[in-house]
C-alpha cells in the first residue's frame, strides 16, 4: 500500500492542486479559516507560493495567506 504523504499549504508549488485533509491551528483560527472555504475535504489549488505570502484558489475565490495562516492547512495530494 502506497504511503500518503501529508504537507501543509505553505509546502506547496505552485500549480499544485490538494485537498484539504484538517486544519491544525486555534479554534477561533480553524472556524475562521471554513468560512473561507479551507474545510476538510475541500480541493485548493496554490496559484502562487512567493517570498512573503501564498495565494490559493478555494471555491473560486482567489485567497491571500501568510505562512503561519498556511502552515495550519494540512493537506493531501488531490484526487482530481
Amino acid at each position: 500500500m502506497p504511503q500518503i504523504i501529508m504537507r501543509t499549504l505553505a509546502e506547496i508549488p505552485a500549480g499544485t492542486t490538494v485537498t484539504v485533509s484538517h486544519l491544525d491551528s486555534h479554534p477561533d483560527t480553524c472556524n475562521r479559516l471554513r468560512e473561507f472555504g479551507f474545510c476538510e475535504n475541500a480541493t485548493i489549488r496554490c496559484v502562487s507560493n512567493g517570498s512573503s505570502q501564498l495565494i490559493c484558489e478555494v471555491c473560486n475565490t482567489r485567497v491571500g495567506l501568510n505562512y503561519t495562516t498556511a502552515n495550519a492547512i494540512v493537506v493531501l495530494p488531490s484526487h482530481e
